[in-house]
């Protein structure tokens, strides 16, 4: 109601400003007007004035020119205001002419009334939007003396439009946390220009030149806010980045197109600092917000591996899109309590539940699930170390195989709607026993054939190393450089690929809700479009130059040989596989198995594991997975006897 009666008033004043133009225009016509109250078959001034008046109301309510507020007005506001008042005066002139044949109505009026009424109503619009950015007080005396408070130097990096963006949400908002010192432009034709009183001194490929010239006017940059994704920027290299570092330079990016939801309502998103792993990270995402709206608005969410780096993040991301429930699930005490808190912090409106329980004890996990009923799970939970899992294979497979198959029949056993695997291109064409665990599980979620068993949907989602994740080589890189090195590499021909961590969960949301929206409901293997793969070597060289040292000479890069079960290269698809697009920047994975993975299967492995015997369990590991792959008679092997000896 409080809205509605906004708009009316909005109207209403645009009809009084009407008024006032008709009336100026009447009484500054270069002939002698005529009031004409009196005169037998002619229109008064009121008369004329209210009619015109009624006019321009008609067609300000045609046109909604009451829906744009005033403090946000903008060229296509001035435009409808335009074609209102032309509209306005035609119909005026065909009305007067039909009523008295224009008796008493100097003409020049017909030509300044639409000239006054746009200057008149948009000019109380624009008087309104400066004080809303508190324009006028560039005016202010206090503002032509020197400031001795001034909040620190910040040097906007990126496209004009963005700048101007930028610079009218500061505006907005009042925000005084620095103060923009200049702008590096992406064109050098737009340097000298002024975008909204902040120049732009130098384009992005003369950076050194305009921090040199800030630096001699006294006004050199305690941060640098990037308007756009750094690896965008061409000229940017991590030598010029890590020396801004050195510099004492905060290097400092908006927030990306996922976190919106996080500050809704807010007139200015809050900058934080760029961590290292988005320096080096590839274009971003475009996320269907809308779908993955739908997937999760008001449902039930059961995340397990909560506490992990993937599935902390689904958690932050799943509550973002406004989930019904949140459950978390964890075998990490220390995990779960620490995602637990900052869930409860930042998303108190939430409801949340914590569950303290390991994916490997059926009876339990079947219980919790049965208990918290979830519409979705994500199931996270995973030993993903390779040179861990490889020396603790029987620990690998009944997490990464074994546990997999009890969070299917514990979704099963829920009603759950869709229970959702994160798996790894290690599960490619496998040389090391997490690998092979994570295609055994791959191979678990497309046995799950659901028309004619139950109304669950299963589905899997493929993706390589994520920077930043713990035990990734970003972390690893880091720790060994503050240390002052060596950073070790195991071969200088070693490649992976990589996603930063929150685009790793964006795109498993974007995934799962191409298969929630879709009318199929056989169990489905997708992949993410991963880009190129990125030399493991130029990695190191990169993050010693981000951190100001030179490869080499400050800090040392060590070869220390591939580790067992490690190969130099990753692939996303093996030969018995194809990919058809599914969504942007996801493929599904087409493979026909060999071998549909059973609970006699799993009994049989289980079995072995129970023996202790690593080599036993390594060879019926790798047999299960030739198998599923084609590559020996997909018929249930006598694992048993393979335990016996």
């Amino acid at each position: 109601m409080e809205r509605m009666a906004v708009r009316a008033q909005t109207v209403v004043f645009d009809i009084l400003l009407a008024g006032v133009a008709f009336a100026l225009a009447f009484f500054v016509a270069p002939t002698q007007p005529q009031l004409g109250f009196g005169q037998a078959g002619a229109l008064n001034f009121v008369q004329l004035a209210s009619l015109y008046a009624a006019i321009a109301g008609v067609f300000a309510v045609m046109f909604r020119s009451e829906l744009s507020p005033w403090r946000y007005v903008s060229i296509p506001d001035a435009l409808v205001l335009g074609r209102s008042a032309v509209l306005t005066v035609g119909v005026f002139l065909l009305a007067v002419f039909v009523l008295n044949r224009a008796q008493g109505l100097p003409r020049s009026t017909l030509v300044m009334a639409p000239l006054f009424q746009m200057v008149t109503c948009m000019g109380v619009r624009i008087l309104r939007r400066a004080l809303h950015e508190h324009a006028l007080e560039t005016f202010s005396p206090r503002k032509m003396l020197p400031d001795r408070g001034q909040a620190p130097a910040l040097l906007l990096i990126g496209p004009p439009s963005l700048a101007d963006t930028y610079l009218r949400d500061i505006a907005r908002s009042h925000d005084r946390s620095f103060n923009p010192v200049g702008i590096v432009g992406t064109d050098r034709r737009d340097v000298g220009s002024q975008v909204r009183g902040v120049c732009i001194i130098e384009s992005i490929d003369r950076l050194d030149e305009a921090l040199t010239d800030l630096r001699r006017w006294n006004r050199y940059p305690r941060a640098i806010l990037f308007l756009e994704e750094p690896g965008k920027l061409k000229g940017l290299t991590a030598d010029l980045l890590g020396q801004l570092k050195n510099d004492g330079i905060r290097l400092l990016r908006l927030p990306s197109i996922v976190e919106l939801p996080l500050h809704e309502g807010l007139t200015l998103m809050p900058m934080r600092d760029i961590r290292i792993e988005e320096l080096l990270a590839r274009e971003p995402i475009e996320l269907d917000r809308g779908a993955v709206g739908r997937l999760i608005r008001g449902r039930r969410v059961l995340i397990t591996g909560a506490g992990g780096s993937i599935g902390s993040e689904l958690c932050r991301q799943v509550a973002t899109f406004g989930c019904g429930q949140l459950i978390l699930l964890d075998f990490s005490e220390t995990a779960l309590f620490e995602i637990e808190r900052e869930m409860r912090e930042t998303f108190p409106h939430i409801g949340l539940k914590s569950v303290l329980c390991d994916v490997r004890h059926a009876p339990r996990l079947t219980a919790a699930f049965v208990r918290e009923r979830p519409d979705l799970v994500f199931h996270a939970a995973a030993l993903k170390h390779v040179s861990m899992v490889e020396r603790n294979p029987a620990e690998g497979v009944l997490t990464n195989v074994i546990g997999t198959w009890n969070v299917c029949e514990a979704a099963k056993a829920a009603g759950a709607g869709q229970m959702v695997l994160i798996s790894t291109d290690k599960a490619v064409d496998p040389t090391n026993v997490m690998g092979a665990t994570k295609r055994m599980a791959e191979a678990v979620i497309q046995a799950q054939q659901t028309p004619n068993e139950s109304d669950t949907r299963f589905s899997a989602v493929r993706f390589g190393n994520v920077l930043g994740s713990s035990g990734s080589v970003v972390p690893i890189f880091k720790s060994q450089i503050e240390r002052g090195g060596p950073v070790t590499v195991t071969h200088p021909d070693m490649t992976r690929f990589f996603m930063t961590i929150p685009e790793a969960a964006q795109l498993v949301l974007h995934a799962t809700a191409t298969c929630h929206e879709d009318a199929r409901r056989d169990s489905r293997l997708f992949l993410l479009e991963m880009g190129e793969p990125v030399s493991i070597m130029d990695l190191a060289r990169q993050m010693i130059a981000l951190s100001g040292g030179v490869p080499g000479r400050d800090i040392e890069i060590e070869i220390v040989g591939l580790r067992p079960g490690e190969k130099l290269s990753e692939t996303l698809l093996d030969e018995t596989e194809t990919s058809l697009p599914a969504a942007p920047k996801v493929l599904e994975v087409v493979t026909n198995s060999a071998l549909r993975v059973t609970s006699s299967h799993l009994e049989d492995l289980a079995a072995i594991v129970e023996t202790g015997n690593v080599e036993h369990v390594r060879k019926a590991l790798f047999d299960l997975v030739a198998q599923v792959r084609g590559e020996k008679p997909a018929v249930p092997p006598n694992l048993r006897m393979v335990a016996g000896g």
